[in-house]
């Protein structure tokens, strides 16, 4: 580990009286060897020399073979402890993590009128934690003024550290602003104090105002700057550091190399990090997780693979790496994969595993996979932080399970704006639009300021309840009564609000007023809107006005051919399907997962490739059958192949999510929810089938199609047919 600070000047021992056990003292090696020693001076009377007894005390509080419990036991038998014995015993509890002792022992000490020295304070503050400077740390400065110690420069930099560890940075950079700035190590303990609080540009600021002093840097400093600069992705602040490095020719060393690969892998600049990676001497775990993450986060991810497997070894911080990569480049099941490859060594994960897992889980919608997590959280007391506690949550609502979303948000200790916002925004897409507008007032009478993210929530769950007018409340209360101005994703969920509810000129004249220019996805709502409510013309403005902004959009062709044959006019949609082929348009292939058994089952329209394909097929046809018998009869409304009516009938018998129903079916006990995520939105014909399937078979269907979710029970859906 790289040290911060430089330690205060070594206590210096009283001069030696010659004794032959002294020499003895000094060359010890173990704590066997001290109490022999102990014990021969015990037998010849020479235990209360100060001299032995400071010895004795040293080494069980400074040597790394040191026992603090045979420390204490020596202390509690001198009368009267010197300074240099009270400072050591502090040092050693320092050393060792035990500050509450430290300072605990540091009153013991004001209480036998001993007062302090230049060593004590820096020996007490050093190494402090959080918990701890929290607790005495205001007072312990109070008593360095009290004693005159506040020009102390060790003692200035353990306050300068304590108060960063505090969240207090400004306290922290009061007293750094009256240092004399000589020192290096007051700097790079003040960089680190704004790199723990993530004010990164501070730590940038303050290196450029070192820069201009005649301080020279060191490679703690060089490591700190570079550190702040990954976080910015600030190449060209990283640069000029690294110039230090050559230029000053600091002594590269493992931590610093890591940071200048680190750098550079954040700044997207992977050849300069691999020459690096490539010329170290050594490389240690961190110097490929580096490597890993920069190629992870430029979207190579196979490149980041490589590089995986090649690792001589892996900690958990290296699997999260390769995980993210997978998320970011929407590979989840592959992610789910590595999981289970890091579960088979025994590699244990860390609350930033999980949360990357549960992302993962939440996207596929594998809620048992999500449960074991939740399951290893509370057996394994992985820390269970906001973050843990956000995600769950997240999980909980993109699998459908709204119950266990609720209750994991009531006992989580500690809730931020991001866990209200997960709330509405999951009640929202769940189909429970006044629950969610309900929880934003509780929110709001918590005084929690809401932010861009919980207004879409809001406005989504006004989407989904068909609640125009409080939509309408709710969108201006967001500039008058919070000063946020809406953004693009704002004036998307105006126009899906006014469109689904029909008001399709309003919707129109959103678009038009929007102070910036709508994106595809605003228009992509008006289409949505004008295929519910069968108006063509409508629908031939927005798909022109997206197809401009992204002529490749085959969902945009394809849902005005379902328009156009919604409206049975099919010479424009003939002439539509000929652009698509002109113009090599292929159809997105309607996608359906659904988890079963812990494995994560995937269908596309008309699949036969799964091992299960005979068993599927016929439970799909005794489905139909039963489903006939029921009333049923197929909605083909939406099928705008130019083909037989029989077939189209067909066409829509074999859509991914009835694949899906039907697996489930043969897969599960009775009374087990189907739960099924579809990349598309859920069409018309197979919304009836997931009705009728839920109540003829006595199943809760849960779909979250691309829109949505839709709970089926009994025959209803909670989207009330409004999607």
């Amino acid at each position: 580990m790289l040290s911060l600070a430089s330690p205060p000047p070594s206590l210096s021992l009283p001069p030696i009286q010659e004794h032959p056990l002294i020499p003895r003292l000094e060359s010890c090696k173990s704590m066997d060897q001290l109490k022999q020693i102990h014990s021969h001076t015990i037998k010849i009377g020479l235990l209360a020399n100060p001299i032995v007894q400071n010895r004795i005390i040293s080494f069980c509080c400074t040597h790394e073979n040191g026992d603090m419990n045979y420390a204490c036991q020596v202390f509690d038998e001198i009368p009267k402890p010197s300074n240099f014995v009270w400072n050591t015993m502090i040092k050693g509890y320092s050393r060792i993590d035990s500050h509450r002792n430290g300072v605990s022992l540091y009153l013991d000490m004001l209480k036998n009128d001993v007062k302090p020295d230049n060593y004590t304070f820096p020996f007490l503050l050093k190494g402090f934690k959080r918990d701890v400077a929290l607790e005495f740390g205001k007072e312990l400065h109070c008593h360095a003024v009290k004693f005159g110690f506040e020009s102390n420069l060790f003692v200035q930099n353990g306050l300068i550290s304590m108060y960063s560890l505090c969240g207090e940075i400004d306290m922290a950079r009061g007293i750094f602003d009256m240092c004399c700035k000589d020192d290096v190590v007051t700097w790079n303990v003040m960089f680190s104090g704004y790199n723990r609080v993530k004010q990164y540009d501070e730590t940038k600021k303050l290196f450029s105002e070192m820069e201009r002093k005649p301080v020279l840097p060191t490679s703690v400093t060089i490591v700190l700057v570079l550190s702040a600069c990954s976080k910015l992705k600030d190449l060209e602040v990283g640069k000029r550091v690294h110039r230090y490095v050559t230029e000053s020719k600091i002594e590269p060393n493992l931590i610093l190399e890591n940071a200048l690969i680190d750098m550079y892998a954040a700044c997207g600049e992977m050849d300069v990090a691999l020459d690096t990676f490539n010329i170290m001497k050594k490389k240690d775990v961190i110097s490929w997780t580096s490597i890993v993450m920069g190629f992870a986060n430029k979207g190579q991810v196979d490149l980041a693979r490589d590089y995986f497997d090649q690792m001589p070894e892996r900690d958990s911080v290296s699997w999260t790496a390769m995980i993210d990569g997978y998320l970011h480049v929407n590979r989840f099941k592959e992610a789910l994969t590595l999981f289970r490859e890091m579960q088979t060594l025994e590699i244990k994960p860390d609350e930033f595993t999980i949360v990357s897992i549960l992302t993962a889980c939440a996207h596929l919608g594998a809620l048992e996979l999500g449960e074991w997590i939740k399951t290893y959280i509370d057996k394994n007391k992985v820390k269970n932080d906001t973050f843990v506690g956000n995600a769950l949550v997240d999980m909980y609502f993109k699998c459908g399970n709204v119950e266990k979303a609720r209750r994991v948000f009531s006992e989580m200790p500690r809730i931020d704006k991001y866990s209200w916002t997960a709330m509405i925004v999951g009640l929202a897409n769940n189909g429970h639009g006044e629950e969610a507008l309900e929880l934003f007032s509780r929110m709001l009478r918590a005084s929690i300021r809401p932010d861009d993210v919980t207004y879409v929530g809001v406005l989504c769950a006004c989407t989904h309840t068909g609640l125009v007018d409080e939509g309408r409340k709710f969108f201006a209360s967001m500039t008058t009564q919070h000063g946020i101005e809406p953004n693009v994703a704002h004036y998307g969920c105006m126009v899906d609000l006014l469109g689904r509810a029909g008001h399709l000129k309003e919707a129109l004249e959103v678009i038009k007023n929007m102070p910036m220019k709508p994106n595809s996805i605003v228009w992509g709502a008006l289409l949505g809107a004008c295929r519910v409510h069968r108006d063509a013309e409508l629908a031939e403005l927005a798909a022109k006005q997206i197809l401009e902004l992204d002529p490749n959009n085959g969902a945009v062709y394809v849902l005005l051919c379902n328009i156009y044959a919604a409206c049975n006019r099919w010479d424009d949609l003939h002439q539509v399907r000929k652009l698509m082929s002109d113009r090599g348009i292929k159809k997105i292939p309607g996608c359906s997962l659904i988890e079963m058994n812990g494995a994560v089952n995937e269908f596309v329209a008309g699949d036969q490739s799964h091992p299960q394909t005979k068993e599927i097929y016929s439970k799909l046809d005794e489905m139909t059958s039963d489903l006939k018998l029921a009333g049923y009869f197929p909605d083909i409304s939406e099928v705008f192949l130019d083909i037989a009516e029989e077939d189209k009938e067909s066409t829509v018998y074999r859509h991914s999510e009835k694949l899906a129903m039907a697996f489930g079916l043969i897969n599960s006990g009775p009374a087990v929810t189907i739960r099924i995520v579809k990349n598309l939105r859920m069409c018309v014909d197979c919304h009836r089938v997931a009705k009728l399937v839920s109540k003829l078979y006595d199943r809760q269907v849960i779909v979250r199609d691309k829109t949505r979710f839709h709970h089926f029970r009994r025959g209803s859906c909670s989207c009330n047919d409004y999607w």
